[in-house]
């Protein structure tokens, strides 16, 4: 399994709205059958993300139909991605993880 985190940089007059936008992600995932989340940090280092999105994928395939299709049609993820792109300070930081579930227990 894999995440895929965004983070994102918003200003503090446009949090809301990013907020509200990055919920319309997490249910497009979710419409997906994708496990995903808004992360809000409580505390951040300077030049930490105001705001992030995780979504769990099965596999790396998945994040590149995500990421092209992620709000449907070409159309509505294109609009999502404008809206999105005028409040956001620089672009998203985006890192894939893969999930470790360690050695294998013992017998």
């Amino acid at each position: 399994m894999y995440i895929a985190r965004f983070s994102y940089a918003v200003a503090p007059v446009d949090r809301q709205r990013a907020m509200d936008l990055i919920q319309r992600e997490v249910d497009a995932a979710s419409s997906n059958k994708l496990r995903a989340r808004l992360l809000v940090p409580l505390t951040r280092g300077p030049g930490g993300p105001a705001l992030q999105f995780e979504v769990e994928l099965p596999d790396l395939d998945t994040f590149e139909q995500f990421r092209e299709r992620g709000m449907g049609s070409d159309e509505q993820t294109s609009d999502w991605m404008h809206a999105f792109s005028e409040i956001l300070i620089c672009p998203p930081e985006v890192e894939l993880l893969r999930v470790e579930n360690g050695p294998p227990a013992v017998p």
